[in-house]
């Protein structure tokens, strides 16, 4: 199903109401809908407005907490509701895109720009949308995420600008960050994620941190404000802390001067696929790997992506003793990291004691060209 689109879009409104690593992954399909417009605004929850304002193409960002999106949504209140009712109609846009994920629905979303007046709504939808939608997209589910929602764009009339590579991208300037790093070509470890099921153990984290040291490797901790107990105890003595200290410009510029990040599938690792950093991805295959895997840069995938939390979505690791990533050893990701940035300078550094666990094989994945869905 769909609906011819105006002769001239002036106002279009893309919503993506998820987390920062969500939002990041929209990127190129954002660049197409600016593109084609004469101004674009960004819906985002309040996870993932931050991700927006850092996207090239943006115009403006509106936040919304979304009761049917948010991981820990907030009671559904019809002032609330209303009250963002009245926000999109002020807006007076000429069409919407809504961005989801593959297992959720745009269309409560789409009913609230219907009555907010919005003339024109594109969403992929595996529902019938009845009179939500104005273009119905559906594509198959194992996509990576980046490609899934350029391939909605291009449905509702937004292709990839001529020139357009399609990889993750954040606008620039980045500010300074030499004074919190000491320079280029260090090595982050950011341990945190906001679903358990997806962090490596922080026994783990510290002995990589270790152990990339011993390797001769300058080593960066990162985490947000409310993970700064973990940074600590991740670095320790071997490593820089910057737990709580890098709003996200700052953090993107830490990622953008760095060899390599070390980080679970989380917003972070997609912010250095954004600035074009090789990423050694200490992946909970809770999700598929071909959708979330980090987009557009060399990519070293570490953990058992046949284990049997495999595809459950799961927050907290319904499995004894997070068997896809406890078996990940430090050697494991000093290896990894040396494949995608090169061997350390050991005779920099003193020997630091490490994990002497056996090794768990790691899968590489070449840079994923981007290229229009």
């Amino acid at each position: 199903m769909s609906r011819p689109a105006p002769a001239r879009r002036r106002h279009v409104l893309a919503v993506r109401l998820d987390a920062l690593g969500d939002v990041l992954l929209a990127g190129p399909a954002l660049r197409a809908l600016a593109a084609g417009a004469d101004r674009l605004t960004v819906l985002a929850g309040p996870d993932g407005a931050a991700a927006a304002r850092l996207l090239p193409g943006v115009d403006a960002v509106l936040t919304w907490h979304c009761p049917w999106i948010a991981a820990e949504p907030p009671g559904v209140d019809p002032a609330d509701v209303a009250a963002l009712v009245d926000r999109i109609r002020a807006l007076a846009v000429d069409e919407a895109v809504v961005f989801t994920s593959f297992h959720q629905s745009p269309l409560p979303t789409a009913l609230l720009l219907r009555l907010a007046g919005v003339p024109r709504i594109s969403a992929i939808s595996a529902d019938y949308p009845g009179a939500l939608l104005d273009v119905r997209h559906r594509v198959d589910d194992d996509l990576p995420e980046p490609e899934r929602a350029r391939s909605l764009a291009e449905a509702a009339g937004f292709p990839v600008p001529d020139g357009d590579d399609g990889r993750l991208r954040v606008a620039g300037p980045l500010p300074d960050t030499t004074h919190l790093t000491g320079g280029d070509g260090h090595v982050v470890v950011h341990p945190g994620a906001s679903a358990p099921a997806r962090r490596w153990p922080a026994e783990r984290c510290a002995e990589a941190v270790r152990a990339l040291t011993a390797a001769g490797h300058r080593v960066v901790v990162t985490g947000a404000p409310g993970e700064t107990a973990l940074t600590a105890r991740v670095a320790g003595r071997y490593g820089t802390d910057l737990g709580g200290r890098t709003p996200l410009p700052e953090l993107a510029s830490v990622l953008a001067s760095a060899a390599a990040v070390v980080a679970p599938n989380t917003g972070p690792a997609h912010l250095a696929a954004a600035v074009g950093t090789p990423v050694v991805s200490l992946y909970a295959p809770v999700v598929p790997a071909v959708r979330w895997a980090p987009y557009g840069v060399p990519v070293v995938l570490l953990g058992d992506q046949r284990a049997p939390c495999a595809d459950t979505r799961a927050r907290v690791c319904p499995v004894p003793g997070h068997p896809c990533l406890a078996t990940v050893t430090a050697e494991d990701v000093v290896r990894a990291v040396a494949r995608l940035a090169g061997p350390g300078d050991a005779t920099a550094t003193a020997t630091a004691p490490t994990t002497t666990q056996p090794p768990l094989p790691a899968r590489e994945l070449p840079a994923q060209e981007g290229s229009a869905a």
